[in-house]
């Protein structure tokens, strides 16, 4: 049974339709990547498994989108509830203005009806070693998280979504800021995350797709163009648009 389920699921800004009766399903433990053209549909499909689309004036939906059985396109969705499982990491590494302790427990101190020290300084080592930043960091708890490296600081946004338990990462182009050797390492983290989590990266680099993504969808205006395992999709694409993106000839 899939951890999420979009059946034809359309969306629209205002008169502009952004994603056209899109149909896929996610597998749970599994990496997934959305590929495509810029302006092509990918951020905001996948702003629409935490209802980020929603801060969007004008913003309207149709079809379903299933998570662990339900609708969450249904208006008396639980909002908090579904943006504290499904997660997301953005483009550019956002830490709060706070010290790096304080970013980790940030959302268990709102979502917690009551915390003690020893608590938090659990969550917060737990944390961080599943990103594998505590021997890095755990001597410099204190210091603003503003004062890490770019690699660290996407690092960190990943240990605060799994602070609060968050069991599905939405992954918005998380290495486009990052240089070579940082990629590599965020790669490697996403692929021991897998194991715990359902992750849907956003990617423009192909190359990346293909290294760390079990299934892939290619999009273009708006559609779902092709879905399928990653090897298949790059190796022997059954639309000719996939073929003609992957092999350069658009986009």
């Amino acid at each position: 049974m899939p951890r999420i389920e979009c059946k034809n699921l359309s969306l629209w800004y205002d008169k502009f339709q952004a994603l056209k009766e899109v149909c896929c399903s996610f597998k749970e433990n599994n990496i997934t990547a959305i590929i495509g053209p810029s302006g092509c549909g990918k951020s905001t499909l996948l702003r629409v498994f935490n209802r980020m689309n929603d801060f969007v004036d004008g913003v309207h939906m149709k079809g379903e989108v299933i998570i662990d059985g339900e609708d969450i396109i249904k208006p008396d969705i639980d909002l908090v509830a579904l943006r504290k499982k499904v997660g997301m990491v953005f483009q550019r590494p956002n830490p709060f203005p706070l010290s790096i302790f304080e970013n980790i427990v940030f959302g268990e101190k709102i979502h917690a009806s009551g915390y003690s020290r020893m608590k938090l300084e659990g969550i917060v080592e737990s944390s961080l070693r599943s990103v594998l930043l505590w021997d890095e960091l755990k001597d410099r708890l204190k210091n603003s998280a503003l004062t890490l490296s770019l690699e660290q600081k996407q690092r960190l946004c990943i240990a605060r979504l799994i602070a609060v338990k968050s069991d599905v990462l939405l992954m918005d182009e998380p290495c486009s800021t990052l240089d070579p050797q940082s990629t590599s390492r965020v790669e490697e983290l996403m692929r021991e995350l897998k194991s715990k989590y359902t992750i849907i990266i956003v990617t423009h680099n192909m190359q990346q797709a293909a290294r760390i993504s079990d299934d892939t969808g290619f999009m273009l205006l708006g559609q779902l163009i092709e879905f399928g395992k990653t090897k298949d999709i790059f190796t022997a694409p059954k639309d000719k648009k996939t073929e003609d993106y992957i092999t350069g000839r658009y986009g």
